[in-house]
């Protein structure tokens, strides 16, 4: 039988006190919201909320926009600024990754692609269906056209 133990890195590490500094939360009745909060150590964090398109069945989409920022271990002040909505969600940061430029070779072929191989309607229709229905359930493909293979 084979035993796990798991400890805090640090199970002694006293963490000091960090005081709230400000904070403000607020709920509007249409479920829209916004809050915000500082720290004595320079955390910060904010968010406003709102149902985009209320009570159009398949428009509606919640939306989310905030940013956080805090001073890392190596005393570099990390800020992200962030978008959640039906597209997704979008963050930004100057420490964050991103990916190298597409080669002009690439480009270039995809751009050619785009122009010779057209999709169609029937493909864009079934592609931009909702994934996910209110309940959380994802839908089978078995009778839907998600792509235009079948």
């Amino acid at each position: 039988m084979t035993s796990f133990s798991f400890t805090q890195p640090f199970p002694n590490a006293i963490r000091p006190f960090v005081p709230i500094t400000s904070y403000s939360n607020d709920v509007s009745y249409d479920g829209s919201y916004s809050y915000a909060y500082t720290t004595g150590d320079g955390q910060q964090q904010q968010a406003q909320g709102y149902l985009k398109n209320a009570g159009l069945k398949d428009l509606e989409a919640q939306s989310v926009q905030g940013s956080y920022s805090y001073t890392s271990p190596e005393g570099q002040l990390i800020t992200v600024t962030y978008i959640a909505d039906e597209n997704g969600f979008r963050a930004e940061g100057a420490h964050l990754p991103t990916p190298p430029p597409i080669p002009e070779a690439i480009q270039k072929s995809l751009a050619l692609i785009a122009q010779t191989q057209p999709v169609s309607a029937q493909f864009n229709a079934a592609y931009n269906q909702p994934r996910f229905h209110q309940t959380g359930h994802v839908p089978s493909a078995s009778g839907h056209n998600y792509n235009r293979y079948g």
